[in-house]
């Protein structure tokens, strides 16, 4: 019974940002059906990941259509008729091809939210090129402020694009566009573009560029690593803490957590002298071991943190007590968020497989069993133990 209870998203099989996306509604209640491709297993190939350990892919079911075949376009139609919401992250123009874009989808089902996500977008003189996170972010202007000043941009995983400006993007877009419908029972398209996502990740930057306070290079900068009260630094044993002291306030408290309060060190607001304070914190840091830091900066407001691994992040104190991170069958992940006070979140289920579900899904989304029959015909697929298919 999550906030979005009741919400009925149909998701067209992709990578990144389109999973995610789904994955956010899922797990804030929107029943999401997956329409995969029925490929058998034998020919896929290599797969990094199995069903159990697809954390992006929790908390849906899953049918099997060809769209390639025409009649299976009659049965991806009827299942848009019954959605509220339609995720899909193909090249612009695929789903047109394919007799499924916005224009006969709206016509089937006026308050649609049609929600599409690419690098691009959907116009533009590069709409049709190729790319992944590291391009969109690349064009955006944010990847050159990544890495130090004496390196090459690196790349931040694919966070920023696929699903921050990305995944997180087209999440937001469809619950606006949900809310707009709900009043006025008009459906949209939703155009989320990952570089544009990334660009809006950035708007901070762009003020403090257009005052004249920031500097075009990477490292120099307040927040970049440039100042050597916002950086991490390696400890005795080859971990690293990271610190945060932006505030004068918090500053000085991590100047006396350090041992430096008596050292004579020079006016931080001295640009030049940056490099004589970068020196005395690595030097302070290098003397501890990070648990025995962690000791020193507990309880404390000096902005310093562990840097933690991921597998160190779930068992550390604080996240325990929240019950940040849980485990589903043996893999731990982080816990659906935000969190909501009367309409909790929740993981549904792990990743289906290839149509698992699939039956019950539709039986859920009010197809009776004449209907389920005649999109059967059609090429819709479930799972060979999908039990609720067989009650149907």
């Amino acid at each position: 019974m999550g906030v979005l209870s009741g919400i009925r998203v149909l998701e067209f099989d992709g990578i990144g940002p389109g999973p995610f996306a789904a994955m956010l509604l899922a797990d804030m209640g929107a029943d999401v059906i997956r329409v995969d491709r029925p490929v058998a297993a034998a020919d896929l190939g290599p797969k990094i990941h199995g069903k159990r350990i697809d954390v992006v892919g929790r908390g849906r079911s899953s049918v099997t259509l060809d769209l390639k075949r025409p009649e299976a376009v009659q049965a991806a139609l009827a299942l848009m008729e019954k959605a509220d919401v339609v995720i899909e992250g193909f090249r612009p123009g695929t789903m047109e091809r394919l007799g499924l874009g916005p224009e006969p989808a709206l016509a089937r089902n006026p308050k649609l939210v049609y929600g599409r996500i690419t690098g691009w977008g959907q116009t533009g003189p590069l709409a049709m090129s190729a790319g992944h996170d590291l391009n969109y972010i690349a064009l955006s202007g944010v990847l050159s402020a990544i890495g130090r000043g004496d390196d090459a941009p690196v790349p931040p995983l694919n966070l920023v694009g696929d699903y921050g400006g990305g995944g997180m993007l087209l999440a937001m877009g469809v619950l606006g566009a949900l809310l707009h419908a709900q009043r006025t029972g008009n459906g949209q398209v939703v155009d989320a573009a990952m570089i544009e996502g990334a660009a809006q990740l950035a708007s901070v930057v762009w003020g403090v560029l257009a005052s004249g306070h920031w500097r075009e290079s990477r490292s120099s900068n307040l927040l970049d690593g440039g100042t050597p009260w916002y950086d991490s630094y390696v400890t005795s044993d080859g971990h690293y803490m990271a610190v945060g002291a932006v505030e004068e306030r918090f500053y000085q408290e991590l100047v006396e957590k350090l041992g430096l309060a008596d050292a004579g060190l020079p006016d931080r607001n001295n640009r030049a002298d940056w490099p004589v304070l970068r020196q005395n914190f690595r030097m302070a840091f290098r003397s501890r071991t990070r648990d025995e830091w962690c000791a020193v900066f507990e309880g404390s407001d000096a902005c310093v943190a562990p840097v933690l691994k991921f597998s160190e992040a779930s068992q550390h104190p604080h996240n325990v007590a929240r019950g940040s991170f849980v485990e589903v069958e043996g893999v731990t992940q982080p816990a659906p968020a935000p969190r909501f006070s009367l309409t909790p979140s929740a993981i549904g289920r792990t990743a289906p497989a290839r149509g698992e579900h699939g039956g019950q899904a539709l039986q859920a989304w009010g197809f009776d069993t004449a209907a389920v029959d005649s999109l059967t015909a059609l090429g819709l697929g479930f799972a060979a133990a999908d039990a609720g298919r067989k009650a149907a």
